[in-house]
């Protein structure tokens, strides 16, 4: 049932207990563990036995009395049942049990949206690819994973800013720039001796070819960058080549869907001071001390944060180490206005999150900043293999090394790709079977889904072909919805109610694959309610019930695979 519906009920249990003098007990609802004993269960009595010193059961007895004689309580609870030790079950009114039906097709693409974060401003940073090359499977589920969590994190009433950092500040950029102009050099005749840490891909000679014949490349911020077709001139091909990546890699996260709000650049922490002033901040703090040539930061004089060593900040020939870095970015982060940051990255990164997290604790109380201890939190993912004709693929031609996002889009295709990417818990290592993703069976998840909503849509198409008409949301609000008695409509119902609790624990949690899960059962519950009973009756209230309740899965399905970036198809 829905959450309005349980705080209702909540209210008259505690009116109620209120009533008999007692004012500090939580009352919980729950579904009971056999169906057959009701919609909702309370052991509040238990709870207040030794309290009041009385039997349970008559406990029970009392509150039950009590409840009963508030009005609200007919219009939302049909009976009740006092079972064992004192037990509390009760069966939902018929109002009850189809009040989400009414309020999903009042509130239609809104359905499960709430405003407890109204305006909070959230960045959730994901991909964050360094533009060397093409993008890997890695990333294209970092991209899913991000995106379909800014999606959820909005029904929530968050004010989201999806962020990609690029590292344009180390040193694979320079190695980037030496293998395009090797094989500018290849290309003009020369032999060469490529180097093992080189990037060997296709890719890069491609770039060198374009750079011969000097073609211009328009960035995303909207400059025109020309190549000037001169081997010798090193910056030329460092700045063609970036743009040529950053084109390609914004390509390859359009076709998956992906899109950003912002671009962050490494060097702008250095070149507006913000990396020197974190730095100065945590010496002033005093967790800091000189060792055999570097700068340390004393990690582990906050052991609450799990760090098991002391780590090094600037390095003997003074260079910083990358965490110094991330905590400058994430003092950023908060400075301008985010109170809550979601960094979306690989498994290897388990063991910076703690001295990142007590760089920008250490840091920020020096600097006068109030920051969650839990700041960045981070959603760490496994790698995944991709298993075609029942073979593990292992290389794409193009990287020279692993599979590419592209190549995972163009075998199975944006909805494929999305779904699969997020369908598992984020730290689970999974398996993408090209071959199951392309399948049209019910064991194929994206297919199940896809023909649920197709399937109502051809119920509906064939209601007009008989000459029957659709109820309206207008007509719905005030039509009799008794008919939706059986076992399969109220777990359709049921399952429909959860949608918007499964938002907000999604988003809590960070696990977009708790969507995925819910979808499932969801059409799941359709096909058992389709498969069970005939929805275009002669009986104009029981189909015109039918057809309310089949409108109001069709819509659900639709809100959940439109947070996921999944198309609902009509026909299939």
């Amino acid at each position: 049932m829905l959450n309005e519906q349980k705080n209702a009920i909540i209210s008259l249990f505690n009116q109620a207990l209120e009533d008999m003098g007692v004012t500090q007990t939580n009352v919980l609802l729950e579904r009971p563990k056999v169906a057959a004993h009701g919609d909702l269960a309370c052991n509040v009595a238990m709870q207040l036995a030794r309290q009041l010193k009385t039997n349970p059961r008559a406990i029970a007895t009392e509150l039950v009395n009590r409840i009963q004689s508030q009005p609200q309580c007919a219009d939302l609870i049909e009976g009740f049942e006092i079972a064992g030790p004192g037990f509390i079950n009760m069966r939902l009114s018929q109002n009850a049990k189809t009040f989400a039906v009414r309020k999903v097709l009042r509130l239609g693409s809104n359905f499960g949206h709430n405003t407890d974060h109204d305006g909070e401003k959230i960045l959730i940073e994901y991909v964050s690819a360094n533009p060397t090359g093409p993008l890997h499977l890695g990333h294209a589920r970092q991209g899913a994973l991000g995106d379909v969590l800014s999606n959820l994190m909005k029904t929530q009433g968050w004010k989201v800013c999806r962020e990609f950092y690029y590292n344009d500040a180390g040193v694979q950029i320079q190695t980037l720039t030496d293998s395009v102009q090797l094989r500018i050099k290849e290309l003009q005749g020369e032999t060469i001796t490529f180097p093992e840490n080189g990037y060997q891909g296709l890719y890069i000679k491609d770039i060198a070819r374009d750079f011969l014949d000097k073609k211009t490349i328009q960035t995303r911020e909207g400059q025109s960058i020309t190549a000037s077709g001169d081997v010798s001139d090193t910056a030329n091909i460092r700045a063609f080549s970036v743009a040529y990546l950053k084109n390609e890699q914004d390509s390859d996260l359009s076709a998956l869907g992906v899109s950003f709000d912002n671009f962050y650049l490494e060097s702008s922490l250095y070149s507006d001071g913000l990396v020197e002033r974190a730095v100065n901040a945590l010496i002033a703090s005093g967790h800091t001390y000189e060792q055999d040539g570097a700068l340390w930061l004393r990690t582990t004089d906050f052991k609450e944060f799990g760090d098991d060593k002391d780590r090094v900040m600037r390095k003997q020939d003074g260079h910083y180490t990358y965490f110094v870095p991330d905590v400058a970015y994430h003092l950023s982060k908060f400075e301008r206005g985010y109170i809550k940051a979601v960094d979306i990255q690989g498994s290897d990164h388990h063991g910076t999150t703690a001295r990142v997290r007590i760089g920008v604790q250490v840091a920020g109380q020096q600097l006068g900043l109030d920051i969650p201890k839990v700041f960045p939190i981070y959603v760490l993912h496994k790698m995944l293999k991709v298993i075609k004709d029942g073979v593990e693929v292992k290389m794409s031609k193009r990287s020279g090394t692993y599979v590419t996002l592209r190549d995972l889009v163009n075998w199975v295709g944006r909805d494929a790709a999305r779904f699969f990417l997020v369908s598992r818990k984020a730290d689970s290592e999974f398996v993408f079977d090209i071959d199951l993703a392309l399948s049209q069976s019910d064991e194929n998840p994206v297919y199940y889904l896809q023909y649920a909503h197709a399937r109502i849509c051809s119920v509906l198409t064939q209601a007009k072909e008989k000459g029957f008409d659709i109820p309206g949301q207008e007509a719905i609000e005030s039509m009799d919805l008794s008919a939706l008695d059986d076992k399969n409509a109220q777990a359709l119902i049921a399952r429909i109610s959860e949608f918007p609790e499964t938002l907000s624990v999604a988003a809590k949690e960070c696990a977009p694959h708790t969507l995925c899960f819910y979808l499932k059962d969801l059409a799941g519950d359709f096909h058992a309610f389709y498969n069970a009973e005939r929805v275009l009756v002669d009986d104009a209230n029981v189909r015109n019930a039918r057809l309310a309740l089949l409108l109001a899965a069709r819509q659900v399905l639709h809100n959940g695979l439109d947070l996921l970036g999944v198309s609902a198809p009509e026909k299939m």
